[in-house]
């Protein structure tokens, strides 16, 4: 086990925490003192993990951070395909007192073709397929002043582009992978047979 944790053991002399450039740990932790939003956001997860850890759900940590931040409006970027997820959790935060403001994926029902994705790229060929648009999804929330932001099933790269354009802090409430009923890891878990392929080498 790594030592980085409880310091109960000894640095390997492989270890980043003892190669790692001394100003720009100090730079780091500075960063989480004082009373900047990082130093908050921080001191408020840390609390989260420490009281609650192992014994709260994602959905309830969501909302126990939010609480500790200050938030009461929250953002939802929603995947269509997670709309019945999203509506369960608006309704589990309006029961905690939060407000919450959800724009779905398809938003602007720009297609695929329009941005210059061919046409037999699309999951359905020769019919309008909207393109997902992170992107407005961020500004929208942006506009509506969101003071935490969810991702909800958005696509890999997607997620990226609203992480990026959202000017609120984001945490992800359902990572999408179809093939393991949306749980990623499974396919680690099963990488030494099931999932051997994950070692191949091939592109994708």
């Amino acid at each position: 086990m790594v030592n980085c944790y409880r310091r109960d053991k000894k640095f390997p002399p492989f270890c980043l925490t003892e190669a790692a450039d001394a100003r720009q740990l100090a730079a780091a932790r500075d960063r989480y003192t004082g009373a900047g939003d990082e130093a908050r956001w921080s001191r408020a997860a840390a609390d989260v993990e420490g009281t609650y850890y192992g014994r709260l759900t994602r959905a309830e940590e969501i909302i126990a951070f939010a609480n500790r931040i200050g938030a009461k409006k929250i953002g939802i970027a929603t995947c269509i395909g997670l709309l019945p997820e999203t509506r369960i959790f608006v309704k589990v935060l309006r029961a905690k007192g939060l407000e919450s403001v959800t724009v779905l994926c398809k938003v602007g029902s720009i297609d695929k073709c329009e941005v210059g994705i061919p046409d037999a790229k699309k999951i359905k060929p020769g019919a309008h397929e909207s393109l997902c648009n992170p992107i407005y999804q961020a500004e929208y929330l942006n506009g509506q002043g969101t003071q935490l932001n969810v991702a909800n099933g958005l696509c890999v790269g997607h997620d990226s582009l609203f992480f990026k354009n959202s000017q609120a802090p984001v945490t992800t409430l359902i990572t999408k992978d179809r093939v393991t009923g949306h749980n990623p890891a499974a396919a680690l878990y099963a990488s030494h047979f099931y999932y051997q392929r994950l070692f191949n080498n091939d592109t994708l």
